[in-house]
């Protein structure tokens, strides 16, 4: 398993988040891109995440919903810009709890002997934002999601 790395560099609105994963480039994609693969590891485990948009064209529309066992709905949502490739998937991002803070995610792949290394760099309004996007906990959502990516990405490669 590959290890997550969350960057956060004092006074830069930024935070660079990457992780190598055990499978080829292609399917890294899908489990990025297909809706119905994307529900399976978005979000921590003690959540469920439904898709209400997904449309992967530039200008296309997403919004997704994570449910805690309570009952708790977190909405997220933002907008698709340009063609989505390996190469480069360009979004905006906003928590639907906090309305206005919209920050621009950009996730390449990077195939390496089979293997293949997720980089995203989403980008803040201001270096507060940044920083209240890590004190949100949001380390925690990140790791989880990973390490459930990684073991879907073993479970579609096993067959």
């Amino acid at each position: 398993m590959g290890k997550t790395q969350i960057i956060a560099e004092a006074g830069i609105p930024q935070i660079t988040v990457s992780r190598e994963f055990d499978a080829p480039r292609d399917l890294v994609f899908q489990a990025y891109t297909d809706p119905e693969l994307l529900v399976r590891w978005f979000g921590p485990r003690d959540e469920t995440t439904t898709i209400d948009r997904h449309d992967l064209r530039d200008g296309g529309r997403w919004r997704y919903v994570t449910r805690d066992g309570e009952g708790n709905e977190f909405g997220f949502r933002g907008v698709f810009h340009g063609d989505q490739t390996p190469d480069g998937m360009v979004r905006t991002f906003e928590f639907e709890g906090v309305p206005g803070h919209v920050v621009l995610e950009t996730t390449t792949l990077e195939e390496r002997d089979g293997r293949t290394l997720v980089r995203t760099v989403s980008s803040y309004q201001s270096v507060e934002d940044r920083d209240a996007m890590v004190a949100s906990g949001m380390e925690h959502g990140v790791h989880e999601s990973h390490e459930r990516i990684e073991e879907l990405l073993a479970k579609l490669q096993a067959g």
